[in-house]
Parts: structure tokens; C-alpha cells; sequence
């Protein structure tokens, strides 16, 4: 046996331990918030900005479809640059959900996602940075418009809970997303 006194051999083992640690943590498991995609995500291509026709029929599908429900929502389409394009607000639909409508479709424009996404990433992965994101919005009713693979604007209801701001959404972006 070797003559290293005691606490040489404890030190040893510690750093073989603290080793083996690191080289666990420099590669995380596939599921890991710290694993390196392979592909970029949420890379659609910007297009053209959406036409205030095309704007303004997303608009009406949503609206039928909340008022079909007997739901008071807004609801905004911006353009492939996140800028306004239409606006709606229904009888009844409260006055705060008015910005909270066009921040949706913002952050579903600027980050090419639905801003499901976002709610998943804070609720079910944890992922408390992505609140650290200028124009983030972590709350279901934005929803990417794609025409031909490319990103023409986004809808972003609000006035209900987030899955009738979804709902509605969904309504308005089928008249685009086919």
C-alpha cells in the first residue's frame, strides 16, 4: 500500500469525485435546458407583411368564433415586423386585455412562436428565463400567421382565460395557417 497519510487519499478521492461530476455536466441529456439543439427552432422565415384584407378576415373568423361562444375578446394582427395591422374589440371585452391582445401577436411575430411556448417554457420546463426576454408574453393567444413557409404576421386575442384566447385565436390564424 502506499504511504500517503489519510487525508491525502480523501483528497484524492474528492477530486476523482468533483472529475466525474464535471464531465457528467458537459454533457446534458437530450431532454436537458442545457442541451444544444441540432436544428435552429422556430427559424420560419419572415415573408411579406400581411395585406389588411387578409388581416381583417383572420380578424372576423376569431371574432365568430368568441362570439359563438359567447366570449368578449379583443384581437389584433400585426404584420411580418410585429406591426399593427388590424384591431378588434367585441362589446363587453375588457379594457387591459386591449394591449395584452396586441402584445400576443407581437411576441408570436417577433419570436416566430406561439406564445404557448412561452407559458410551457415557465410552467412545465421552469425556464424562469425566458421572462428575462424584452416582449415576451407567457400566456396562450398568439399565434404565427404562415403563408407558403413564411411568417406573414401573427394574431393575439385576449379578454377570456388563456384557452379562449387560444380558441379564438386558432379560429382567426385558420383563415392564413392551412
Amino acid at each position: 500500500m502506499s504511504k500517503l497519510k489519510p487525508n491525502a487519499w480523501v483528497l484524492i478521492a474528492s477530486l476523482a469525485f468533483v472529475g466525474g461530476a464535471n464531465a457528467q455536466q458537459a454533457t446534458p441529456a437530450a431532454n436537458s435546458p442545457d442541451a444544444v439543439p441540432d436544428k435552429m427552432p422556430f427559424a420560419t422565415p419572415y415573408g411579406a407583411p400581411i395585406s389588411l384584407e387578409r388581416a381583417q378576415s383572420a380578424i372576423s373568423a376569431a371574432i365568430a368564433e368568441a362570439g359563438r361562444r359567447g366570449w368578449a375578446e379583443n384581437v389584433a394582427v400585426v404584420d411580418s415586423g410585429a406591426n399593427l395591422v388590424a384591431f378588434a374589440r367585441m362589446d363587453g371585452a375588457q379594457l387591459a386585455s386591449i394591449a395584452i391582445a396586441e402584445h400576443k401577436a407581437r411576441a408570436s411575430a417577433g419570436f416566430r412562436r406561439p406564445t404557448k411556448a412561452f407559458e410551457d417554457g415557465v410552467q412545465k420546463s421552469d425556464n424562469k428565463s425566458l421572462l428575462t426576454l424584452d416582449g415576451v408574453i407567457a400566456s396562450r393567444g398568439g399565434i404565427p400567421l404562415i403563408e407558403d413557409g413564411k411568417l406573414i404576421g401573427a394574431i393575439g386575442c385576449s379578454g377570456g382565460i388563456n384557452l379562449q384566447d387560444e380558441a379564438t385565436c386558432m379560429a382567426g390564424a385558420a383563415t392564413i395557417n392551412k
